[in-house]
């Protein structure tokens, strides 16, 4: 299809969409074109987003590819749950990877500020570990052992699925800790952290710092024992 009638059929879309008549559906997308034409080639390192390498490896594509899928889709008018979703649900992305994607087009686009949900702000921290799943799954849940790397902060689970999800109370509960996990090998596996609720960015800056140690102590704390 050439540019000018894929230009025309955005158009159509857009009026049988909107209601609006065709010289206010073609300023909108003429606009809307414009803006993405004179976008910056490469966003992510200035965003801290995750990197194209790592996004084409989990997801199989890169930046450009999930910008343009979510773009086509008319992305900018869905909500964060139903962009997560339809990537999820229509482009076989792995759960975990939804929110990255979901978190970077929506800021590249301008629809959200940095670490923003619609509940606040959210961080998010992982960290591959040489055990198996159930050693980094207790590592976790349990008291004792959660003590061994977690050294400046409290967290009081409230449910697990074991091997797959943790959920726990922050501090004095005003926030929350969603942690997935996923096994890589029989000796290797993931924990992926995602801090919610955060009042503002300055909270959300100061946790992504914390998780950021606080993973890599438990690595170290874990594989010490290897």
């Amino acid at each position: 299809m050439t540019t000018q009638k894929l230009f025309k059929r955005r158009v159509r879309e857009r009026m049988s969409k909107t209601g609006e008549g065709y010289s206010a559906a073609r300023r909108q997308v003429a606009a809307r074109r414009d803006r993405l034409a004179n976008a910056p080639e490469d966003l992510t390192p200035a965003l801290d987003l995750a990197s194209d390498a790592k996004l084409t490896e989990a997801t199989g594509h890169g930046w450009e590819h999930w910008l343009s899928t979510l773009d086509r889709w008319d992305g900018r008018d869905h909500t964060h749950g139903e962009i997560a979703a339809h990537l999820r649900d229509e482009h076989g992305v792995p759960a975990w990877w939804t929110q990255t994607v979901t978190n970077g087009y929506e800021r590249m686009r301008g629809m959200r500020a940095k670490h923003q949900q619609a509940d606040g702000f959210t961080i998010y921290a992982s960290k591959t570990v040489g055990v198996p799943l159930d050693v980094l799954f207790e590592a976790f849940v349990d008291d004792g052992q959660r003590s061994q790397w977690l050294i400046d902060g409290r967290m009081s689970l409230r449910t697990a699925q074991p091997g797959r999800t943790a959920r726990f109370d922050w501090e004095d509960g005003a926030t929350r800790i969603l942690v997935t996990f996923e096994e890589k090998a029989p000796a290797k596996s993931s924990a992926h952290v995602s801090h919610e609720r955060l009042p503002d960015a300055k909270a959300a800056e100061a946790a992504k710092a914390l998780w950021k140690k606080r993973v890599t102590a438990l690595k170290a704390h874990l594989e010490a024992d290897r």
